[in-house]
């Protein structure tokens, strides 16, 4: 019976110590062409978009593919875009997470799942220069209102995602809303790795 009780207060005791081991953030370093970019990835506030993008970087699924897209909103201000583009290497779409559910926000630097329609969200992401908080959920944002979800921040390398924003872009190519805004030429994204 002792022996219970003292396994059952060791196992209280130590809970605080096993809930420390799940850290809030995780940082993932992208080698790109331009230099490296650091992110600090929010997996307490977004665990299910944050393990979409850390599924992608430990499967190295990240490794080869390009920066895409610069949509370019005002002077220094817009987004630039990544992803996985052959069909192959792609995971499930995950749940939508909206940042009125996770608190986060398209600030300055911020990373943000793009998608379709909610859940259709997989390995295509974007980086935000300048606040764009019209994209958060809301009735500002438009459509159906969900925003996108937003899982992290630049904490180095905002020189090297300015960058690419200011990079060529052809005036043909990309269909619809991104005509105009692809990159020519793109720029590679050689590695994703957590930092350890």
């Amino acid at each position: 019976m002792l022996r219970s009780v003292a396994l059952l207060i060791l196992l209280c005791l130590g809970a605080p110590a096993l809930a420390q081991e799940r850290p809030a953030t995780i940082r993932v370093v992208l080698q790109t062409a331009e230099g490296n970019i650091l992110l600090e990835l929010e997996a307490a506030r977004a665990p299910v978009t944050t393990a979409n993008f850390l599924r992608y970087v430990d499967a190295r699924r990240f490794d080869g593919i390009e920066f895409y897209r610069a949509m370019r909103t005002g002077p220094g201000t817009g987004l630039i875009q990544a992803g996985v583009n052959d069909a192959r290497r792609l995971y499930p779409a995950i749940a939508h997470e909206p940042t009125t559910q996770t608190g986060l926000s398209h600030v300055d630097g911020a990373i943000s799942l793009a998608r379709l329609g909610p859940g259709t969200g997989t390995a295509h992401f974007f980086i935000t220069i300048g606040p764009m908080t019209g994209l958060d959920a809301g009735p500002n944002s438009g459509g159906d209102q969900l925003g996108f979800a937003v899982f992290g921040r630049v904490v180095e390398g905002m020189d090297v995602v300015r960058r690419v924003l200011a990079a060529p872009t052809s005036p043909t190519e990309g269909q619809g809303v991104m005509r105009g805004q692809m990159l020519a030429p793109k720029i590679r994204i050689t590695s994703a790795r957590r930092v350890r």
